[in-house]
């Protein structure tokens, strides 16, 4: 085990003292917790592998190990996490992704970070360690508290073990960029190469301030590359609208790329970056008040995501996000009020809270 603190440690802790959360890599700025009478606990001491089996696409890892030694340990077996964890290079740990609940674009093709979670093990209220899930693929039964613990922002528990299933990593990758006149020209070739089999690792949009470009990421082997890319561009061509233009990225390039959109490198300074989940048919509505705010916006997964750069303070997006129906979590920017918009679920939220963490010691 590495680790500067143990379990019975951060147990002690959560047993002696009123208010405790869990920190980690610092990662995410806008849901670090507020320190004023709380008791903080830093995870990163946790750190490490504690079993990793290949041939069997599963690792095992204490919470606070950095999101980077895991995937530089998966990558010399030729695997990855195909969730595409984000904000790696800021320090990102692998409670912290789970606790926040965050995917990158290459959640597109095989789902995002909850569908490659196998267990957890996370100490509540009292102190006491709970299992959920386990080590193995074919492994479930009950209520899944691993899931659940998906986005829980540290409400119900202190995630010291994580399972996860991998994949074998792409051998090479290749990105086209297409550029459309408008937005709605490029939601309708959205949506039909959506419809299409095409196998694509990633489907993104981007306005600009002048029209909107298309975001598509193949990934396989470099000898089917070639005939992949031009079937892809059959399949613009009969998506409607004639592009303005169509850029390939192949190699370091294209790493680099989307290196730069997993990091949001994109963000200009003095902005809080906020993730909106939505639907394809929502975007038009949301992208005009955005705009008109001045926001960056970027949508990912289908445009069933929406990534925004939105300048200070955070309080008008709550009100925009709250008029349309739609609920936010903020990300990076000034900590204190993380959840925007509408809230959803917060009955059986509550129950779930009461019953892990009866005396509030989680906030």
């Amino acid at each position: 085990m590495n680790h500067q603190i143990s379990i019975p440690e951060i147990q002690d802790i959560i047993r002696t003292h009123p208010r405790v959360a869990a920190q980690g890599g610092g990662s995410k700025t806008a849901l670090q917790p507020c320190s004023d009478g709380v008791t903080l606990v830093d995870m990163t001491g946790l750190y490490g592998l504690i079993a990793y089996q290949p041939e069997e696409f599963t690792f095992t890892a204490w919470a606070g190990s950095r999101v980077a030694d895991i995937r530089a340990a998966l990558a010399e077996h030729g695997h990855y996490l195909p969730f595409d964890p984000v904000l790696v290079e800021r320090g990102a740990t692998l409670g912290g992704a789970v606790a926040s609940g965050l995917s990158g674009a290459g959640r597109y093709r095989y789902g995002g970070l909850r569908d490659f979670l196998l267990g957890v093990k996370f100490l509540d209220g009292m102190g006491n360690l709970v299992r959920s899930g386990g080590r193995m693929v074919k492994n479930a039964a009950g209520f899944d508290l691993s899931k659940f613990m998906v986005g829980s922002l540290g409400h119900y528990g202190i995630i010291v073990e994580l399972t996860f299933k991998v994949f074998p990593a792409p051998a090479t990758y290749a990105t086209l960029q297409v550029a459309y006149p408008s937005l709605v020209e490029t939601m309708q070739a959205l949506t039909r190469l959506g419809a299409a089999s095409l196998e694509l690792f990633a489907l993104d949009l981007e306005p600009g301030e002048a029209g909107c470009t298309l975001l598509l990421r193949m990934g396989g082997l470099p000898e089917t590359m070639a005939g992949r890319q031009e079937r892809l561009r059959e399949a613009l061509a009969a998506a409607g609208a004639a592009p303005l233009k169509s850029v390939t990225l192949e190699g370091a390039p294209e790493a680099e790329f989307w290196r730069s959109r997993r990091e949001f490198s994109w963000l200009e300074p003095g902005r809080s970056l906020v993730k909106v989940p939505l639907t394809p048919r929502r975007v038009p509505a949301l992208d005009e008040q955005l705009a008109a705010h001045g926001a960056q916006r970027c949508y990912s997964s289908g445009a069933n995501l929406a990534w925004v750069g939105w300048p200070e303070p955070i309080e008008p997006l709550h009100n925009l996000l709250q008029a349309q129906g739609l609920s936010g979590l903020a990300v990076l920017g000034r900590a204190g009020q993380p959840l925007l918009g509408v809230r959803v679920g917060e009955t059986f939220a509550q129950r779930v809270k009461k019953a892990l963490d009866p005396n509030n010691k989680f906030g």
